[in-house]
């Protein structure tokens, strides 16, 4: 069976990191566009971070540039979420997905079942 699996979140302070892991089982992500979302408590999904299947080009919202950072180890056949300086506004159930024909775009072929990233004092 083909899914996505994520991993790293929990609670964190204010000011504080922490590294998501998105991993495909049973499936090679290298010709995935991965995209990490988030989806908190009465919002909608919202994109995150957009990485390349080749790692060349990313992309983030405007409200994370600077403090997280996406990236790609093709031989873990892992993608990760580095963020750093996080705020309680981040809070959210963070989810993976992997894209074969867009960056991004919104019919990913897999979609996983999330971490929950809490920061709270």
């Amino acid at each position: 069976q083909s899914e996505l699996v994520e991993s790293g979140g929990g609670l964190v302070q204010p000011g504080g990191s922490l590294r998501l892991s998105c991993s495909g089982s049973g499936f090679n992500l290298d010709r995935y566009a991965i995209g990490w979302y988030r989806q908190a408590p009465g919002k909608e999904r919202e994109e995150v971070a957009c990485i390349a299947s080749s790692g060349g080009s990313t992309a983030y919202t405007d409200s994370v540039k600077g403090r997280f950072t996406i990236s790609r180890d093709h031989a873990k056949n892992t993608v990760y979420l580095q963020m750093n300086s996080l705020k309680p506004e981040d809070t959210a159930m963070y989810s993976c997905a992997a894209d074969l024909v867009a960056f991004c775009g919104p019919y990913p072929s897999y979609r996983g079942r999330g971490t929950q990233v809490t920061v709270s004092s």
